[in-house]
């Protein structure tokens, strides 16, 4: 068949028809075993879904851990060596803490300052003044950028004579001082991309709370104002509480998107020293320098490291979070 298409489609017919008679084999087997008609369509029809879940997502993930505790460089077989590889990363590897160290400092500090603006721009969309549904818009488009041409554009801003720089140009005169290297100076690589992270200020988590916060009772804020509350007060103590679980979601949200912080940090060069996000350490080592077991190894402590600040969030909102009309079961 020389038509590569042509080739493509009978595959993907093939799986078609495939998918389908496992089905029928599936709702037929059940049926047999005298599974009511419903719940053999039910497990029928949910299983290219299962299927698709178990080939491309669990079994990758095993495959992982398997491969963390080998040497594995694509070209040949997995070789054992048990946990040689988190030995090395933990206690050989000169670039693995100050990763750590970045990754961690990013999440930590970016997070809380993404969600206070996040919380500000919400609160100035949920206004009602002419014009509303253009400003929602506006602040909406850096959310709908392709991540590479917002790494590509920071970037130059952040360069020697970028645009930063030359805003900047009147203060280095004042101090005299030389330009900042933001991205060259080992110091300076944590605070740029902390800046560069207020870009997702306006996003989707600007959205999220924009919606939790028009879903504020009215009468609430008017009740408190009328009893002499002022405006502060209503929103700390009646606002922030009812728009709590939101908060809590994009925390966690924003936490887990740090942490896996990757396309920014690809295309733009930091010292070896500063380290580097760990996912992309993670394609360094797999796809760089077929290092697929110590890549794998990696990758599992930064999943680990991953639910141990998650699980502290979720910890924490204990004692903030208020779900309206039950009490949490704790």
């Amino acid at each position: 068949m020389s038509n590569p298409y042509l080739y493509t489609l009978v595959r993907w017919v093939a799986v078609g028809v495939g998918m389908l008679l496992l089905m029928l084999l599936t709702y037929g087997l059940l049926r047999a075993f005298r599974a009511r008609r419903s719940t053999a369509a039910g497990y029928a029809l949910i299983l290219p879904w299962l299927l698709g879940l178990i080939i491309w997502q669990l079994f990758p993930i095993l495959y992982s851990l398997y491969l963390s505790f080998t040497a594995y460089d694509v070209l040949t077989p997995p070789r054992w060596v048990g946990l040689k590889n988190y030995v090395d990363m933990f206690t050989r590897d000169t670039r693995f803490w100050p990763s750590v160290r970045l990754t961690v400092l990013y999440s930590v500090i970016s997070v809380p300052l993404g969600v206070l603006g996040a919380l500000g721009t919400a609160s100035l969309l949920a206004r009602e003044v002419r014009g509303i549904g253009f400003w929602r818009t506006l602040y909406y488009v850096p959310a709908v950028l392709p991540a590479a041409a917002t790494a590509l554009l920071w970037r130059w801003m952040f360069a020697s004579r970028g645009l930063i720089n030359s805003l900047l140009s009147p203060v280095y005169r004042l101090l005299n001082m030389e330009p900042l290297s933001w991205f060259s100076d080992e110091r300076l690589v944590l605070p740029s991309f902390i800046i560069m992270s207020f870009w997702g200020v306006f996003g989707a988590n600007t959205v999220i709370l924009l919606a939790a916060l028009k879903n504020v009772p009215k009468e609430l804020k008017e009740a408190a104002l009328v009893d002499g509350a002022g405006p502060w007060t209503v929103f700390s103590r009646i606002t922030v509480p009812m728009i709590s679980p939101a908060l809590l979601y994009v925390t966690i949200m924003g936490v887990i998107g740090a942490m896996q912080n990757f396309t920014a940090p690809l295309f733009i060069a930091t010292p070896s020293s500063a380290g580097t996000f760990l996912n992309v350490y993670v394609y360094q080592q797999g796809f760089t320098q077929f290092k697929m077991g110590y890549a794998s190894a990696v990758a599992w402590f930064l999943m680990v490291l991953i639910l141990i600040l998650t699980a502290i969030v979720w910890k924490w909102s204990d004692a903030y979070v208020y779900y309206e009309g039950e009490l949490r079961q704790r």
